[in-house]
């Protein structure tokens, strides 16, 4: 979605010139083959983790040739033509490069192992330093309220993930990613200290603090891994967690889509169970890559395909629907129209949809969102430390994810499609779904008691 993330900036006295002079330009390259990869298939340590692997073999599913990293003979011939090679893609097998000499592209563009090449972004004149005294803001009281779950009691309630939590599922053992634009402060505020942290990743400024960055994640966290008791209590409190950032605060770019596809699949490889992502693109600074809605169709978007690979791999995507529903837009927005992800919309707390909630259906007529679940005034973390409540698709999508972590605990024996298809089943209008609803708000308890009949 645009972006609707808050970020605090310095003066823009003090901005930085990161790109004076020449501007830099990112092309993604799409590459042929991996012929002259030095991995092998039948050494698949070698590239993806033994958590990874063990999740894969629990779901029956193989390592294949997508799974292969990008040759390094191929990136090693891209660099010789002047190019920076700054991150792979090795699902889609493309090499992202950055280059201040667009000449130089004519030549990548003639390898004979490149089959084309897009510029994604050009950078912009200069970045703001992030907030060096960010962690001032923080208030650390402590509000406390008569429900268990804190305001959150009814967004909890409203998919029943406090059913599966009573009956001993609080997501132990369950790893989620959460790929955004940064966390602003979750590394200071106090009702986020207990949540485990298994590590962050930057893919825009590799090496930048992504607790610095914007505060769209860490509210997204807040709705999953808060455990504090009649404070704020979210859907996952046990889960483990990692942080990734792949959204630009600074531009709106197909580069985006190339971070996002990096983060999965690094959340692919480490072993992550279930991934939340709170970001969707349809309109990019440069108005002729805007998609349109015959491109909603589970196939244009590198992003899309990338999401809908991920089940292929033994993950769950969970993404929002979209906040576009009172705009022109109106649709869902990539990756929301991928196959084999949950898309989730928003009601408010009597379930009622809300007018900004995205719409589908997708171009070649799949239902999306698949279902509903509390983005009209959900209760989260603020980047204070305060418990508050926001608006948006960015928040019913993570309330649903950590349930479906809790639910995949609850059922190990199920594949990541089989879990996303019992949450459809579970939902309200399965028997009747639209293009506003999907198969409505799910019951978790529900879908938890058909797996175990």
């Amino acid at each position: 979605m645009k972006k609707t993330c808050c970020i605090l900036f310095v003066s823009m006295l003090f901005a930085g010139t990161l790109f004076a002079g020449n501007p830099l330009y990112r092309y993604r390259v799409m590459l042929a083959d991996k012929q002259a990869t030095t991995y092998s298939l039948s050494k698949p340590q070698e590239f993806l983790s033994q958590k990874a692997l063990e999740r894969r073999e629990r779901q029956g599913l193989a390592v294949d040739s997508t799974d292969l990293p990008v040759s390094s003979a191929y990136l090693s011939r891209l660099e010789a033509e002047g190019v920076k090679v700054v991150g792979t893609s090795r699902w889609n097998n493309t090499a992202l490069v950055e280059t201040a000499d667009t000449a130089c592209m004519e030549r990548v563009e003639a390898l004979p192992f490149v089959t084309g090449v897009l510029k994604v972004w050009t950078s912009p004149d200069s970045i703001p330093p992030r907030d060096a005294n960010r962690k001032k803001q923080v208030n650390p009281f402590r509000q406390e309220f008569k429900d268990y779950y804190g305001p959150a009691q009814n967004q909890v309630e409203m998919i029943e993930a406090d059913k599966l939590h009573q009956a001993g599922f609080r997501g132990q053992g369950m790893t989620v990613a959460v790929i955004d634009g940064g966390f602003l402060n979750a590394d200071a505020i106090p009702l986020l200290q207990n949540v485990k942290i298994e590590g962050t990743r930057n893919f825009v400024h590799p090496g930048w603090d992504v607790y610095a960055e914007l505060d769209h994640g860490m509210s997204v966290l807040s709705c999953m891994a808060a455990n504090h008791p009649y404070t704020l209590v979210g859907t996952a409190p046990e889960a483990s967690y990692w942080l990734f950032c792949s959204e630009d605060p600074d531009c709106e770019c197909l580069a985006e889509e190339d971070y996002w596809a990096q983060a999965v699949e690094y959340a692919d490889s480490v072993g992550v169970d279930v991934v939340n992502t709170s970001l969707g693109y349809y309109a990019f600074d440069d108005r002729s890559r805007n998609y349109r809605y015959r491109d909603l169709d589970g196939r244009t978007s590198l992003m899309t395909r990338s999401a809908s690979m991920a089940a292929d791999k033994g993950m769950i995507v969970v993404c929002s629907a979209g906040n576009s529903g009172d705009k022109q837009w109106k649709k869902i927005t990539p990756p929301a129209d991928a196959d084999h992800v949950l898309t989730v919309g928003a009601v408010d707390a009597r379930g009622m949809n809300t007018t900004f909630s995205s719409v589908g259906y997708t171009a070649d007529g799949r239902v999306k969102p698949d279902v509903m679940a509390r983005g009209g005034h959900t209760a989260l973390i603020r980047p204070n430390g305060r418990v508050s409540a926001a608006n948006g698709t960015s928040f019913s999508a993570p309330v649903l994810c950590g349930g479906v972590a809790c639910l995949w605990q609850a059922c190990p024996q199920l594949t990541a499609k089989e879990i996303m298809e019992l949450v459809r089943r579970s939902g309200d209008r399965f028997e009747c779904p639209d293009n506003i609803f999907g198969y409505g708000i799910p019951s978790l308890w529900k879908a938890y008691l058909n797996a175990n009949r």
